[in-house]
């Protein structure tokens, strides 16, 4: 008999997943999403809680950034990494290592007492339990039958969502009923469970370690430099008037260079450190174009309804968190109906429906004042909540699902980068608005409150009259008249922010016409 034939792995590589699955590798799974949606929620748990991690390290603004900053550089480079660790160490030997030098660098978080020592644990936390991530999505795609993608696509696609959304309020609440040590305590126990669980369970593939020996090392540097140096552009840039700061500009040449060599070794290496072939598939292609851009919604929007509630509203983090809950909940309710359509309608009518509910949401968010409060963002946040779940779940199938398993594990790092990198361009793009609108509308608002308005003198008066018998009340009324005007510039580059988003998702619907049907009866067999 041969090697083939008596490997049930290959057998099963060649013919694709069996039409019946164990509850032995379901439960395998389930831990696995477990571990991927703690990976993925560490990405935003500190949002919140920046302030109190700030003053329990003395750090400086600049410095207790980093905190999150370095999760995600870390992250992004080991993401595409993962395809090629999955292939040699095998899933269940890799996620092993994922889940517990993740919960070992989450321990030693919580005990960090300088910034310091906190910037390199969370380096190492980010770096390791990324590889946790586009795992879960090609074992999605590789052990379960076709008759239950329904069910399972969308799992994997409210983790991906939801654990972004939910996490300034896990961070929040946590933060407030016991410390920011918690934030990471609070991964120990679960992680060692997975470890175990994984360790115990999972018996998808086996380690191909001969890999090993060809590892491409110019790779990976050119690789770190490239997508390291991208990170740091596109999370400094923004308050540092991009490439006029000195670092921003260094870093800038680093990542062109880098990416120069880095696209050249993986062109060129016997054995490349990302194999970026997945993208001649025209589907794949184009989904991960959807994904970087559904990142930016994702992320943007988890990052700008905060800073709204904070900088306008003046919310404590457990009240952004209640207010943000919102979306997580609409999404939760809208994957299994999500799961259900997908059967039953085209997946691109599906994407398209889900950018243009985005967009909606977004659209009625244009209208902000600093009046907005919990019932005025309830619609718009459930809008997103159910256009990002009906625009990702299809979007992972267009994607991954007609992929043969060989080039799976590939597929799904670069597919998961995209979306790692859609954020942090979101991100940059949305501080970029912000901060040139605000300034513009200051300028524009100051040139109209002058002594020929009378509605601004009619408000300078009562001011003056409200501080009088308190000092220098005309210069105070001013000070408070000069807070308004920034109040209302800032609030005015809130809806700015939110009219470029809506139209971008708009024009974003008309890249469905450009994607193949994709055929859902199952991926095409390995070519030998």
């Amino acid at each position: 008999m041969s090697a083939s034939a008596a490997s049930p792995t290959a057998g099963a590589q060649d013919a694709g997943p069996p039409e019946t699955l164990s509850s032995r590798r379901l439960f395998a799974f389930l831990i696995m999403v477990f571990g991927m949606f703690m990976s993925i929620l560490d990405i935003q748990i500190v949002s919140a809680s920046l302030s109190d991690i700030q003053a329990g390290l003395s750090a400086s603004s600049s410095e207790v950034s980093w905190v999150q900053t370095a999760y995600l550089i870390a992250e992004v480079i080991a993401i595409p990494l993962s395809g090629f660790l999955s292939r040699a160490f095998g899933t269940r030997l890799l996620f092993a290592i994922s889940a517990s030098g993740f919960t070992g660098a989450s321990f030693m978080c919580g005990f960090a007492s300088t910034i310091e020592q906190m910037i390199v644990w969370r380096a190492i936390q980010g770096f390791l339990g990324a590889g946790m991530i586009p795992t879960v999505f090609a074992s999605a795609y590789t052990i379960f039958p076709r008759s239950k993608m329904p069910l399972v696509t969308p799992i994997i696609g409210l983790v991906a969502t939801l654990a972004p959304t939910i996490g300034p309020t896990v961070g929040g609440l946590i933060t407030d009923l016991m410390s920011w040590h918690w934030l990471f305590f609070i991964n120990v126990l679960p992680g060692v469970g997975i470890t175990i669980g994984v360790l115990a369970l999972v018996d998808f593939d086996k380690p191909n370690f001969a890999l090993l020996e060809r590892f491409d090392w110019w790779g990976l540097l050119s690789m770190a430099g490239f997508l390291g140096a991208l990170e740091y552009v596109l999370e400094e840039g923004p308050q540092y008037d991009w490439f006029d700061d000195t670092s921003v500009f260094v870093f800038g040449i680093v990542c062109a260079v880098s990416a120069i060599f880095f696209f050249y070794r993986v062109l060129t290496a016997e054995e490349p450190i990302v194999d970026i072939r997945a993208f001649t598939d025209k589907n794949f292609a184009i989904g991960s174009i959807f994904s970087f851009c559904v990142g930016i919604g994702l992320y943007g929007l988890t990052y700008i309804y905060p800073r709204y509630l904070a900088e306008v509203r003046g919310y404590s983090a457990v009240m952004i968190g209640e207010t943000m809950f919102v979306s997580g909940a609409a999404m939760f309710l809208t994957a299994p109906l999500v799961g259900r359509l997908m059967t039953k309608v085209d997946l691109r009518y599906m994407i398209a429906a889900g950018l243009i509910i985005f967009a909606i949401g977004s659209w009625q968010m244009t209208w902000i004042t600093r009046d907005f409060d919990f019932y005025e963002l309830l619609v718009p946040q459930i809008l997103r909540g159910v256009g990002i779940m009906m625009a990702m779940i299809p979007v992972n199938n267009i994607a991954l699902g007609t992929l043969p398993p060989s080039r799976m594990k590939n597929a799904s790092g670069l597919f998961n980068l995209t979306r790692n990198l859609g954020g942090a361009v979101g991100l940059a793009i949305i501080n970029s608005v912000l901060d040139t609108r605000t300034d513009l509308h200051i300028v524009r608002l100051q040139e109209k409150v002058t002594w020929g308005n009378a509605t601004a003198t009619e408000l300078l008066n009562m001011l003056t009259q409200k501080f009088q018998g308190a000092g220098n009340a005309s210069m105070m009324a001013l000070k408070q008249l000069s807070q308004i005007v920034h109040r209302q510039a800032v609030v005015m580059s809130f809806g700015d922010a939110f009219f470029v988003l809506t139209v971008f998702y708009l024009g974003l619907t008309a890249l469905v016409i450009f994607v193949n049907k994709p055929n859902m009866a199952g991926p095409p067999p390995d070519a030998h």
